[in-house]
């Protein structure tokens, strides 16, 4: 197999790793805490990570560190509101799809905070996006429903943490600056957890495997995945493989929990997900040609 090949699957499959992760997540919280459940993950993770990423985490300058783990604060706000949002929702596509608008959020926050104008593809693909997500909570009248409010304002959130992550990551070997981040996510909410959330006396064994799951497979295998799939993968190519998680997540709700999904709901999300394809659409074209001029090349 074609190393580009090799790591599309990488990618495709630490993007079936992260939609599996809602179902692991939601099933978890009915025996658990929502802010322990996610202190527990991240940090048990950060962990699995650490003998991977000791000797990189030793050769960074300390500086580097404090200001990756002050990043790590804003990944554990959008984690706070994410769970919340699960632990309040009946099902787990919708919220996939409302989370997959970060990616649109994230042009207007850096023009706000760095002056960056956005391209011009933001421009065409927002009102499809708002179009998209009106359809998609149109079921509550003009009103967002709890869990919906709060999907909204972890995709806010997300959008700010790939903002200031994007400009960071340079610096610190990617492994290393996840898992000081899983870290310091893990830490937060597990201090918030120890201070205002009561444990149940008895949690169930399948609760345990559930937690399991988001830990082995969810977060520390989907690392691994997608940064090998980065490794070889065009970087269009992975994003519009990426883009996938929504649809393996609401497909997993429907299945699972019996999420209804009425026509405009669908609608809704078909509206989204054309939104974000437009607004990839300059780099996917930027992609195709030149896998087009590099197919001439060898042609000649």
């Amino acid at each position: 197999m074609l190393p580009e090949r090799r790591g599309d699957v990488f990618i495709l499959t630490a993007t079936l790793l992260a939609s599996a992760g809602w179902l692991f997540s939601k099933e978890a919280l009915g025996g658990l805490p929502p802010a322990g459940f996610v202190g527990w993950r991240f940090l048990l993770a950060a962990l699995l990570l650490l003998p991977f990423c000791y000797r990189h985490l030793r050769s960074t300058a300390p500086i580097l560190l404090l200001k990756a783990a002050a990043i790590g604060l804003v990944m554990t706000l959008n984690l706070i509101f994410w769970i919340q949002a699960i632990s309040h929702s009946e099902g787990i596509g919708e919220g996939a799809f409302i989370m997959s608008l970060a990616m649109l959020m994230v042009p207007p926050l850096a023009w706000l905070i760095f002056k960056e104008r956005p391209q011009r593809q933001f421009w065409l693909a927002l009102p499809i996006a708002v179009l998209g997500l009106f359809f998609l909570t149109m079921g509550n009248g003009l009103s967002l429903s709890l869990s919906q409010l709060l999907f909204l304002l972890a995709s806010l959130s997300l959008a700010l943490y790939f903002n200031l992550n994007s400009r960071f990551a340079r610096r610190v070997h990617p492994m290393a600056l996840t898992c000081i981040q899983l870290a310091v996510t893990g830490i937060m909410h597990l201090l918030y957890s120890g201070l205002f959330e009561q444990w149940p006396e008895q949690i169930l064994p399948v609760t345990w495997g559930w937690f399991a799951a988001s830990v082995l497979l969810a977060t520390s295998l989907r690392f691994v995945f997608q940064s090998m799939g980065q490794k070889y993968s065009h970087v269009a190519n992975a994003a519009l493989i990426m883009m996938l998680e929504p649809i393996w997540t609401v497909l997993i709700s429907v299945f699972w929990y019996h999420e209804p999904m009425p026509i405009q709901k669908i609608f809704g999300c078909l509206l989204i997900l054309l939104a974000l394809l437009s607004y990839r659409s300059r780099n996917l074209l930027d992609w195709y040609r030149s896998r087009r001029a590099l197919q001439a090349a060898n042609k000649r």
